[in-house]
């Protein structure tokens, strides 16, 4: 074999490690110490970096969803003037339209990102996103074209670039991680969601304060027109538009990336770019070339000696054929499901809240009022439970565990939707607000982080995107089953000059029922904390060495990740070596 050559190689944010195992021949062997020196990293400023350029993606993935609510109200002042707001189903539309684009993502995003490299697509999302919302904030009505129709549109199509971020994101932060905070890791991630969610409160309070003069003359939404109507256009351009900012500012590095080491091992068997990819990232330079030369011949030897299972349909099928294998599946599915169900069901108090802390609309004498408070009602939410439970998640996971930490979430929140639920028409306003805030905390110090960081972790590499694409698919089908067929019943039994919801406290008792079940599919999960990677998919059998004499068998389709298959399992027994 030609003597490999030292190779360059990242960007600051991923380190790319080939160069400390060049005189290794065996691929296996090279494989666990390429992946061990990733696994035992001490946490250092490249581990800072990468949770940088992910998390900002779900900044703008939040920061767009979030505006969603505040956007509708806005459209609705200046497109519908006498009446100042838009109808229920083109709000309804507009919102669901993002969810809807997003299971295309995570699905479409996921199964690629297994396919073809998480490099090849890491980015690419983040570009339909920029795009997408440069798309709406130039939107405008025509004499052809609505502009809740182009609205809808642009927003299905950033809700595929949202859908592609959650799997992408989340598999390359635990691929690259340090398996003693890859929970914290990934958490960080996450958290910020929250983050998100305040800066769109944010942008939204600036520029109505920005605006005040022009607002202040219009006594309602429904007579908002002239400068008021012009403001109100100005405004929401400037909301939405900002949402590309920060996906600009991580572009460059997530289109610089080296692709995940345990992907070019075990999917593409190339010994020589994953050693090399390694180095890159824990030196964060830019990715280098490995002698083409070199890296031919051992890529054949690795096809050949590598003993990890080739990813293919045939094999899928057969990795989740397995029952361990597809009751974990499941448990990733169906936590995230119900867990959205009610999550987003959520919202439907919005209007109680902000009349218990002061800043409900109701009472607002002007459209500036209006707008001002529904930016600072919302800040002070978001502030109060969401974003103190994103980071309790970060602070805990990897010493509580994410399993125990979902199973307190789910039973919790049980507890308190099943007291709002039955209680709702005797609390007061005072005691709504302790639940709503509570329940804030606990969804995201609980279910909301847990969902995430589990299948990112708990799956082979060949199928860890995917997976992880379904998991979240599966939640965001259950967030458009809470908003789209469960919430509307709280309408029901509702007369004219009545109560708008009397039926509200019998769907939060729904949401609870929810909850309950999440407790029992929390139980199909595994516990993850402090265990590699290829600990918990069962990879780590991939990487002994047999017996002196005894053939070398690459995959055949038939092995599965779990360990269970014929000499799969028994190579953990022959070699006797035990992966860090």
């Amino acid at each position: 074999m030609a003597a490999a050559q030292k190779t360059a190689g990242g960007n600051s944010a991923y380190h790319n490690t080939h160069n400390d195992f060049l005189h290794i021949a065996d691929p296996n062997e090279r494989r666990r110490l390429a992946l061990a020196e990733i696994d035992k990293a001490p946490f250092g400023w490249y581990h800072v970096r990468a949770i940088t350029v992910a998390g900002i993606g779900f900044f703008t993935d939040s920061y767009d969803i979030f505006t969603a609510s505040l956007l509708t109200i806005m459209l609705g002042i200046v497109y519908y003037p006498g009446v100042g707001s838009m109808p229920t189903t083109s709000d309804t539309a507009i919102k669901l339209a993002t969810s809807a684009g997003t299971v295309i993502g995570q699905l479409g995003f996921g199964t690629l990102a297994d396919i073809v490299g998480r490099k090849r697509m890491y980015g690419l999302e983040l570009i339909i996103i920029i795009f997408a919302t440069f798309g709406q904030a130039m939107s405008s009505s025509s004499p052809s074209i609505n502009v809740i129709g182009l609205i809808i549109f642009w927003r299905v199509l950033m809700g595929i670039g949202i859908g592609g971020d959650y799997p992408l994101s989340s598999i390359i932060t635990s691929e690259f991680a340090t398996t003693r905070w890859r929970g914290a890791m990934m958490g960080a991630v996450f958290a910020m969601q929250g983050f998100g969610q305040l800066a769109a409160a944010f942008v939204m309070l600036f520029v109505t304060l920005g605006f005040k003069d022009s607002l202040i003359t219009s006594t309602s939404p429904s007579n908002c027109v002239g400068g008021c109507a012009e403001a109100v256009d100005k405004m929401w351009r400037i909301l939405i538009g900002f949402g590309a900012v920060p996906g600009c500012i991580a572009l460059y590095y997530r289109l610089t990336i080296p692709e995940t080491p345990r992907y070019t091992f075990d999917v593409e068997m190339d010994v020589e770019k994953a050693g090399d990819d390694v180095k890159a990232y824990m030196e964060g330079k830019a990715e280098g070339t490995p002698d083409e030369i070199s890296r031919i011949t051992t890529k054949k030897q690795a096809i050949e000696q590598l003993k990890v299972p080739k990813a293919s349909w045939r094999d899928f099928f057969h990795h989740y054929a397995i029952p361990k294998n597809a009751k974990l599946l499941a448990g990733t599915m169906l936590s995230w499901c119900f867990l959205d169900i009610a999550f987003y069901g959520l919202s439907l108090n919005n209007a109680t809240i902000l009349n218990a802390i002061g800043y409900s609309t109701a009472n607002a004498h002007n459209t500036y009022q209006i707008l001002f408070n529904t930016a600072v009602g919302n800040l002070i939410i978001v502030l109060a439970g969401a974003v103190p439970g994103y980071w309790m998640t970060v602070f805990t996971v990897d010493t509580v565990g994410r399993k125990p930490i979902q199973f307190m979430g789910f039973t919790i929140l049980t507890i308190l939707f099943a007291v709002m639920g039955f209680a709702y028409f005797k609390l007061s306003p005072n005691a709504l607000l302790a639940i709503y805030v509570l329940a804030q905390f606990f969804f995201n110090f609980g279910p909301n982080s847990t969902t995430f960081i589990v299948p990112g972790e708990c799956f082979p590499t060949r199928y860890r995107s995917t997976s992880h694409g379904l998991s979240a698919a599966a939640g965001k089908i259950g967030s458009i089953i809470g908003q789209g067929a469960i919430a509307p019943l709280r309408t029901r039994g509702a007369v004219p000059d009545g109560n708008p919801n009397p039926w509200i406290n019998h769907v939060i008792e729904i949401y609870a029922l929810f909850m309950l079940l999440g407790i029992g599919s929390t139980a199909l999960i595994v516990e993850t904390k402090r265990k590699t990677l290829e600990e918990l998919s069962g990879d780590d059998d991939y990487t002994t060495q047999p017996h002196v004499g005894e053939a070398v068998t690459g995959g055949s389709g038939n092995e599965s990740a779990s360990g269970q298959d014929g000499v799969v399992g028994e190579n953990k027994k022959v070699a006797g070596d035990q992966v860090v």
